[in-house]
C-alpha cells in the first residue's frame, strides 16, 4: 500500500502487522519513513482493530495467547505468566504506530510513562489480550522533524481489565535508525538521541 493509503487505514490484519514489523507494508516508502513495529518475538500485536484520528485519538490492538509463547517457558519455571513489561511494551507499540499513522517520519522510541498499575495476569490458557489506548496528545514538531504521542492504555485478557498504563509516551525522531546492524557505523552506539557517540 502507498504511504497515503497507510495513513488512512483504520485496521490492520495479522499479515499487515507482520509486514509493518519488517518494513514491507508501505511501498513506495518515503525516504525518512523508518517507523516500524518490533519483529517477533517482541511484536506484541496480532491485529489492529481500530484507529481513530479524531481530536482525542484512539488505537486498539489484539494478540492471541499461545500455549507455547516464548516467555511462558522462562517466566517463571513452574509458574508461567506473561511479563507485565510486555503488556506495557504493547501499549508503546500502539502509541508508536499511531504516530506513524498520523504521518510522523523517522524512527519511534518509547519515552516512558507516568504510572503502571497491575491487577491481574496473563496465563498460557487464556485466549485473547486486548490493548486499548486513548491518545491524549499528538504533536508534530516541524522544526526538528520529530513527533510525539501520549496515550492512556488498558490491557484486558478475555474481556477483563488487568493493567492500566497512564501517559505512555512515544517519540518519532529523524536519522537515528541503524540499518547497518551488526556492522559498526556512526549509529551503532547508544546514548542520548541526537548526540554523537
Amino acid at each position: 500500500m502507498t504511504h497515503e493509503e497507510f495513513c488512512q487505514r483504520t485496521h490492520f490484519s495479522q499479515e499487515e502487522v507482520l509486514a509493518m514489523s519488517y518494513g514491507r507494508l508501505v511501498d513506495p516508502r518515503p525516504p525518512r519513513f523508518t517507523l516500524r513495529l518490533p519483529a517477533p518475538p517482541m511484536l506484541m500485536l496480532d491485529r489492529v482493530m481500530e484507529v481513530d484520528r479524531g481530536r482525542r485519538g484512539r488505537i486498539v490492538g489484539e494478540r492471541d495467547v499461545r500455549l507455547d509463547d516464548w516467555f511462558f517457558g522462562c517466566h517463571f519455571t513452574a509458574d508461567p505468566v506473561q511479563p507485565g513489561c510486555l503488556g506495557v511494551d504493547a501499549i508503546w507499540q500502539l502509541v508508536g504506530l499511531y504516530c506513524a499513522l498520523r504521518g510522523a517520519m523517522g524512527t519511534g522510541r518509547a519515552l516512558g510513562c507516568k504510572e503502571v498499575e497491575f491487577s491481574g495476569q496473563i496465563r498460557p490458557h487464556d485466549k485473547l489480550v486486548r490493548y486499548e489506548v486513548d491518545i491524549v496528545r499528538y504533536q508534530a514538531l516541524p522544526a526538528s522533524g520529530s513527533a510525539i504521542a501520549i496515550g492512556d492504555g488498558r490491557v484486558l485478557v478475555d474481556g477483563v481489565e488487568i493493567y492500566r498504563v497512564h501517559r505512555a509516551k512515544v517519540g518519532a525522531f529523524l536519522d537515528i535508525d541503524y540499518p547497518d546492524y551488526p556492522w559498526p557505523t556512526e549509529r551503532s552506539r547508544g546514548g542520548l538521541m541526537g548526540e554523537d557517540a
